[in-house]
């Protein structure tokens, strides 16, 4: 498996990881039962497309990302502090749609520095990125 695909396949974990990790810390705080069941779903699906990147990894016998404490505590820690004072429907919505503008921002630049990627891993990073793009447009209406 060339280096490229491997990024790349890397990158779509640490994504997906970190999404599937903010709506666990954030699912608590939601109040609006059609914005838990999005929610749910959408940490269903992010585990899909984990489960697919590590897949891949595996039959390239490529490692799988790692990721430091530190960033699993920014996480968590930036979401209490962002829903401390306000857990209402629309700041949740608000915020899940940021996050999935960084995680399209990072694909984005993964896919651009990482250009000799096959057609394999591009095609994880695309599922993931589309992905993203219909959460944002689902998440619109709640805001």
């Amino acid at each position: 498996m060339r280096s490229d695909d491997v990024k790349v396949l890397q990158e779509v974990q640490r994504n997906a990881k970190m999404a599937m990790k903010a709506i666990d810390t954030i699912s608590e705080k939601v109040y609006d039962d059609s914005l838990a069941i999005q929610v749910a779903r959408e940490s269903m699906k992010y585990g899909d497309i984990y489960n697919k990147a590590t897949d891949r990894l595996l039959d390239g016998k490529a490692p799988s990302y790692r990721e430091t404490g530190f960033q699993d505590l920014m996480l968590k820690g930036g979401v209490k502090a962002n829903t401390m004072l306000n857990t209402s429907t629309s700041h949740i919505a608000e915020l899940m749609i940021q996050g999935s503008n960084r995680g399209l921002t990072s694909m984005w630049k993964a896919i651009n520095h990482h250009e000799n990627a096959g057609e394999v891993s591009m095609e994880v990073a695309k599922e993931l990125m589309d992905f993203e793009e219909k959460n944002i447009e689902r998440l619109k209406k709640y805001l």
